[in-house]
């Protein structure tokens, strides 16, 4: 389990990064900040939530409480970013320490337990959490994204009807030679 698990997890990991990633290509700053209504959020707040919860449960993770003190996760729900290239920066920031923390993981590290908001989980437990967490408010992003950009939106996965070329083009490559992200 050790060779695949942890690769396992950072491959998954990585196919939301990329996701989020290439919608934020797609907008200009004032698009990633409009705000469907008032029980929702811009995509510039997702961004500062998921960046101040990585930056919290990720720092010090095998030692210390997932929710930190210093966290103002209230504060997360209001639209701090300036620019373009800051929302950017700090979204870099989260997953650099997401990553920080789980690449050096040992299969032997997944029945650790580890505490978040005095909880106990194992680390197993902890990443799966967030792998749910991380991808919900990243579909948040896209469809977004989505409705704002309309026929201009650059599909992140196959698009409509075309499933079957998709897989015609798949099936036609020799296994191994691709990687997993290469449709989006």
């Amino acid at each position: 389990m050790e060779t695949t698990f942890i690769p396992g997890i950072i491959k998954q990991f990585i196919y939301y990064k990329t996701v989020g990633d290439k919608t934020i290509a797609q907008l200009s700053f004032e698009e990633m900040n409009y705000q469907p209504n008032e029980a929702s959020n811009s995509i510039s707040v997702i961004v500062k939530h998921m960046v101040g919860n990585m930056l919290s449960r990720w720092t010090y993770f095998l030692t210390e409480d997932g929710e930190k003190e210093w966290r103002q996760r209230d504060q997360e729900f209001e639209a701090t970013f300036t620019t373009k290239e800051e929302l950017q920066e700090a979204w870099n920031q989260g997953w650099t320490c997401l990553f920080n923390a789980i690449s050096p993981l040992t299969g032997e590290d997944m029945d650790k337990i580890v505490y978040i908001r005095n909880e106990g989980h194992t680390v197993a437990e902890a990443i799966f959490r967030q792998l749910g967490h991380y991808p919900y408010h990243i579909g948040q992003m896209a469809y977004i994204g989505k409705l704002l950009k309309a026929d201009e939106w650059a599909n992140l996965s196959i698009p409509k009807n075309q499933s079957a070329p998709y897989n015609t083009y798949k099936f036609d490559i020799e296994k191994g030679k691709r990687h997993f992200t290469d449709h989006l």
